[in-house]
C-alpha cells in the first residue's frame, strides 16, 4: 500500500517481501454491491463462502443506477496476511471511478488484498468487449519514486464471461526490471473524478490496460485480481491495492451499444 510521498513516514510501515509462491485465486466471499453499506468483512486470512462466482453474480441486484463503465459489485474475495486497509469502506472503495493521486503519489482510496489475496468483481450494466486496442483498465496506486523507477505491487488478472471459465493474462510477476509486463498495478493513476481526466482513456487515465484479444475472449463480465505473493507486506496495508476497474470498449447486457 503506497501513501502520498510527503506523508509516507507518518503512516504504516511496509514489511519486506518474503513470499516465494504465487497462490491461485479462490472464488470465495460475500456478494457485495454498490448499494451495500457497513458490509461485514472477515479479518485478513479468514474466508467466507458464498458459492461460485457465477452463482453469486446472479443472486444480488446491483440496484437501480445509471449505466457507467465501472465495476458494479464484488462477487468473491479472500484477504491474505497483512490486509485490512480499506475494509472499513468495502465494497464501495473498489466500485465506481478511480481516485488517482497522480504520477508521484499513491492514492488512499484503495483496498489492500494482502499476501496472495484475491477479489472478483462483476460488471452488471456495461460489459467489457473485445474492440480496438485496450478493452479494460485496472487501477491500483503505483507511483514514481524520486530517482525515476516505479514502486509497484502487481497482481495477476483473470477474466470471464460466465464466472465459470476463466482466462488468465500472462503476468511476469518476477520481472521487476522489465516493469512486470502483463500484470496489474504497475502504472500510476492520473484520473480522478474532479480533474477531468477520462477514466476510460488508456492514454491519459493511467492504470494498466488489458486487451481481451490477448486471451481470446470476446466479452468479459467478471474480473479477478490476485496478489502475486511477491509484494511488500506489513501492518494492514500489504500487497496489491485495488482502486477501480473501468471498461474502455463496452457493450450493454442486451448486446446494445451505450
Amino acid at each position: 500500500m503506497r501513501r502520498p510521498l510527503l506523508a509516507l513516514g507518518a503512516l504504516l510501515a511496509l514489511g519486506a517481501c518474503t513470499g516465494d509462491s504465487e497462490p491461485g485465486p479462490m472464488p470465495i466471499g460475500e456478494v457485495l454491491d454498490a448499494g451495500t453499506s457497513d458490509a461485514g468483512v472477515p479479518d485478513a486470512g479468514t474466508e467466507t463462502d458464498a458459492g461460485t462466482d457465477a452463482d453469486a453474480g446472479m443472486d444480488v441486484d446491483a440496484g437501480s443506477r445509471s449505466v457507467d463503465p465501472f465495476a458494479d459489485r464484488v462477487t468473491a474475495y479472500r484477504f491474505g496476511d497483512s490486509a485490512g486497509f480499506g475494509q472499513d469502506r468495502f465494497p464501495g472503495v473498489v466500485l465506481g471511478p478511480p481516485v488517482g493521486a497522480g504520477q508521484y503519489s499513491g492514492s488512499l482510496d484503495v483496498l489492500s488484498l494482502g499476501r496472495g489475496g484475491s477479489i472478483t468483481l462483476e460488471f452488471t450494466d456495461l460489459l467489457a468487449v473485445d474492440g480496438p486496442g485496450v478493452d479494460l483498465l485496472v487501477f491500483e496506486n503505483a507511483f514514481q519514486k524520486v530517482g525515476g523507477d516505479i514502486f509497484a505491487e502487481p497482481a495477476h488478472v483473470s477474466v470471464s464471461d460466465d464466472g465459470l471459465t476463466w482466462f488468465d493474462f500472462p503476468c511476469a510477476s518476477t520481472d521487476k526490471d522489465g516493469g512486470f509486463p502483463g500484470c496489474a498495478g504497475t502504472h500510476p493513476v492520473h484520473s480522478t473524478p474532479d480533474n477531468g481526466v477520462s477514466p476510460t482513456d488508456p492514454v491519459a487515465a493511467g492504470g494498466d490496460g488489458f486487451d481481451l484479444a490477448d486471451v481470446g475472449l470476446a466479452r468479459a463480465r467478471f474480473v479477478r485480481l490476485t496478489d502475486t505473493g511477491l509484494n511488500s507486506y506489513g501492518g494492514t496495508s500489504g500487497g496489491f491495492d485495488l482502486d477501480a476497474l473501468s471498461v474502455v470498449n463496452g457493450q450493454l447486457m442486451d448486446g446494445g451499444v451505450p
